[in-house]
């Protein structure tokens, strides 16, 4: 980046990118979470993927959720 007047060089994104198989593998096997891409300076740097697992609420022997 120039600082002197804060214009941003021109990026030239690659044809495809191998991140973005990362990312369609990661969407792919996840059920519930998120993934998460990081860029600096305009370019992918790393790819994190959070899956959450859920559990059904607890219900009690007249099947009235529990407190």
């Amino acid at each position: 980046m120039n600082t002197k007047t804060n214009e941003r060089p021109p990026v030239t994104p690659p044809p495809e990118a191998d991140w973005l198989d990362v990312v369609r593998r990661n969407v792919t096997g996840l059920r519930f979470g998120s993934v998460q891409i990081i860029v600096h300076e305009g370019r992918v740097t790393q790819i994190e993927s959070l899956e959450k697992t859920r559990f059904p609420a607890s219900r009690d022997d007249n099947g009235a959720p529990q407190k």
